[in-house]
């Protein structure tokens, strides 16, 4: 007898205005029905930090059917997640910003080892870090991406990298930009630094039958697009994500990761994967990946 309950979907996503923003159309809000419904599946938000989501794919344990996770982590979990083309975060000269307590500049870190606060060894920010400061010797710091920057404000870090809504706001806190290496990478390369991904898990084709995977991911871009039609309300969801920023901070950080390229990242984002995963793999900052190919709808 085949089953009439729908198949539950677990999609993992950071708490963050962007993420909530693309995929409140699957959930519902506040018990409702779903504006982007599946009578096959069921989707089921699971609220999860960046970096806990990258080791939860790379350890193998549980693995949640949908999830975010950093760029940089992909290809330690290729095996067994694909890659969606949309749902992805790319920062089209701009991304994580390096800052410090006073004025200083890369140059003048050299020949000092300094300290610098990290929001995780996996995230895509530490992986740009390290190519950024590739022929310096420090030393990362890893700390929860909410505290870096405090540890930095305290003087336990010589700089740190602030990522999310503290791309933003670091100013605020009184901090100083060091760099913004989403406008190096941009600036070298010509392309957006790929900072973010969504991932689907491979054995749902095994597990539910030949074109799983491609009905999942057409449910997944018309949330994006349903989302991005009905901004008023994405916005008002994701604000309850936005940990105490202003609406216009939420707004503008929304702006900035839900785009064109969350739609679909195309052959831009596809090259500027590529290119982060060539030169992370050239520098042994990462394992050599396989060929970057995209999952789409049907």
């Amino acid at each position: 007898m085949t089953s009439t309950e729908p198949i539950v979907l677990r999609l993992g996503h950071s708490p963050d205005p962007d993420d909530a923003f693309m995929w409140w159309p699957l959930f519902g809000i506040d018990g409702g029905a779903p504006d982007v419904a599946s009578d096959r599946f069921r989707f089921e938000q699971v609220e999860i930090d960046i970096e806990a989501a990258n080791r939860r794919a790379e350890a193998g344990e549980d693995l949640l059917e949908i999830t975010a996770l950093s760029c940089g982590q992909f290809p330690r979990v290729a095996d067994r997640y694909a890659i969606t083309a949309c749902g992805s975060s790319m920062g089209e000269g701009y991304g994580p910003k390096l800052v410090a307590r006073q004025p200083v500049t890369i140059e003048s870190l050299n020949g000092r080892t300094p300290r610098v606060a990290i929001p995780g060894r996996r995230t895509t920010a530490a992986l740009t870090l390290g190519l950024r400061l590739r022929g310096i010797d420090w030393t990362p710091v890893e700390v929860p991406f909410d505290t870096v920057p405090d540890v930095v404000l305290a003087g336990d870090v010589d700089a740190g990298v602030v990522i999310h809504e503290g791309q933003l706001t670091y100013a605020d806190d009184g901090l100083h930009l060091v760099e913004d290496l989403g406008a190096w990478w941009t600036e070298r390369t010509g392309g957006p630094l790929p900072l973010g991904l969504n991932l689907v898990r491979r054995d749902l084709e095994d597990l539910h039958g030949p074109g799983t995977l491609v009905e999942i991911a057409g449910l997944l871009e018309a949330s994006v697009r349903h989302a991005l039609e009905h901004r008023s309300t994405s916005i008002e969801y994701a604000m309850r994500f936005g940990r105490g920023i202003p609406a216009e901070v939420a707004d503008r950080f929304v702006e900035l990761y839900v785009n064109r390229l969350t739609i679909d990242a195309g052959e831009s984002g596809r090259d500027a994967i590529r290119r982060l995963f060539a030169e992370a793999a050239e520098a042994d900052l990462l394992p050599v990946a396989e060929e970057v190919s995209f999952l789409r709808g049907g």
